[in-house]
């Protein structure tokens, strides 16, 4: 992985766990490569340690070299007149990194721009041009899959995945964290952003994934990416589950949400066991998988309502059940642990 010496950009949005998600995430699991953060609502605040600049020259302080876009938008757009900013990263000599689904190189001027002061513009979300169908090797990768799916999009399912490969690797086992989102390539420096992907090789990339994740280690953690039933994004639930074809699954929650959320239906969300049953069943014939945990997401209720949550998904599932963050993963990697041969 190269030294990065991220700038992560985040302006008017830093404050936000939601559009800030790329922003926390590499906050949380590449913090050794943060130097600063940019949002002017908060200039001179600090967050994690991490300072909080209000302009790129500002920023230049700390020494960076690439400006990280640390947010994510729905529909994938620039917010407000962020091209500006972007521009004035580049002419301050800054690599431009980028997960939202607007290239870059789509800017009106920036290329010509970056081109002028030798700065890199790197688009996260780009897929490799080679990418097909796949072809029955993800059944040959000599690794043990676990995918994490959920009830929801944006509960949680990248940082059960970290805490996990985090986990796994403090006990000397050869994790490895297989990114599929922005995020998580921007954590780990590899990985195919799939819901980038054309859908017929949806399925190619998570297979080429896990290949490319065997070389790497013998336990891979497959970051899922939406939710089997949202009405919205089911798409690439499903191309996830049959690309990448899991041994096992972690099941990810939300104590408290109850509906989908970024859809207009508000779409129920299904028990525990219901979900269980529909994600088993839609694995591969070929590769049967099992749910081996619950990772639920505590962060919106008290440390009593977060353990009596924890001890309701136990008893109605028959699973280790834990919040990955809040009280840490080893009983779910045990679960998972459990279920390899």
């Amino acid at each position: 992985m190269s030294e990065k010496k991220y700038l992560i950009l985040a302006e008017e949005f830093s404050h936000d766990p939601h559009y800030a998600k790329t922003a926390r995430g590499v906050m949380r699991y590449r913090r050794d490569s943060v130097v600063a953060m940019l949002d002017s609502k908060r200039a001179g605040e600090s967050e994690d340690g991490v300072p909080i600049v209000g302009t790129v020259e500002e920023g230049l302080g700390f020494e960076p070299n690439t400006a990280l876009v640390g947010v994510v938008t729905q529909g994938g757009h620039f917010p407000g007149d962020w091209q500006e900013l972007l521009k004035s990263c580049v002419v301050s000599g800054l690599d431009l990194e980028n997960g939202l689904h607007v290239r870059l190189r789509d800017i009106p001027g920036l290329p010509d721009l970056a081109a002028k002061h030798a700065v890199e513009l790197r688009d996260l979300r780009e897929p490799p041009t080679d990418l097909s169908t796949a072809t029955g090797e993800n059944l040959e990768a000599a690794a043990t899959i676990v995918l994490s799916v959920g009830s929801d999009c944006a509960i949680g399912k990248m940082t059960a995945t970290c805490e996990l490969d985090l986990e796994a690797r403090r006990r000397g086992l050869k994790s490895v964290f297989v990114p599929t989102g922005q995020t998580g390539i921007a954590i780990a420096g590899w990985g195919i952003s799939v819901d980038a992907v054309v859908s017929d090789f949806l399925a190619g990339a998570a297979e080429r994934l896990v290949v490319e994740g065997a070389k790497r280690g013998d336990l891979l953690w497959v970051e899922g990416q939406g939710a089997i039933l949202h009405p919205v994004y089911s798409g690439v639930t499903v191309g996830l589950i049959h690309g990448s074809a899991p041994h096992l699954y972690v099941l990810c929650h939300e104590v408290g949400r109850t509906v989908v959320e970024g859809d207009a239906t508000e779409s129920p969300i299904l028990s525990l066991t219901e979900l269980i049953d529909l994600h088993e069943r839609m694995s591969l014939k070929l590769r049967p998988a099992r749910v081996a945990a619950i990772a639920l997401n505590t962060s919106g209720v008290s440390e009593e309502e977060a353990h009596a949550a924890i001890a309701a998904a136990e008893e109605e599932t028959g699973l280790p059940a834990d919040d990955p963050v809040r009280f840490g993963a080893g009983k779910i990697l045990d679960g998972v642990l459990k279920l390899i041969d």
